[in-house]
């Protein structure tokens, strides 16, 4: 099975959140964990917004922020179709990035004969779009957890 983990999600490998536990079981019983590239250049946003936050301190900080740089090879990083990214946020309503992770998922899935592949966001009106798309989408609710 392969999971997809939009920044929303796999932020949560990273820094303790609700849900956290969710997500990592999810990558657990994955065989790939899959996110498009651009999750790299958001987690590394989010990560640091927490620290500026004062949710970390900077010994956290830095530890998580070399956490995840040397975790990011184990990830299948996927690139996007912009046309159909932009193709989503008419469609759906979806902020940009959103559509990029969805257009990303999309690919994959293309590519791909009879995978399966589960989505994974935290964000409600980009899953109803993954679901209108086709895909299953994970939520804690399922995982109970």
């Amino acid at each position: 099975m392969i999971v997809y983990l939009d920044t929303s999600s796999l932020v949560k490998l990273y820094v303790q959140e609700a849900h956290t536990a969710s997500v990592k079981k999810w990558v657990e019983d994955a065989e790939i964990v899959a996110t498009c590239r651009i999750a790299y250049p958001e987690t590394m946003s989010a990560i640091s917004r927490r620290f500026r936050q004062g949710d970390l301190t900077e010994k956290q900080y830095n530890s998580l922020i070399s956490k995840f740089s040397d975790e990011w090879r184990r990830f299948a990083a996927v690139d996007f179709e912009e046309l159909e990214a932009g193709r989503l946020v008419n469609l759906y309503g979806l902020r940009g990035f959103d559509a990029v992770h969805l257009s990303a998922a999309m690919l994959l899935k293309a590519n791909q004969n009879n995978i399966s592949l589960s989505f994974s966001s935290f964000d409600e009106k980009l899953n109803i779009a993954a679901s209108t798309e086709g895909f299953t989408v994970l939520s804690p609710e399922q995982s109970g957890l």
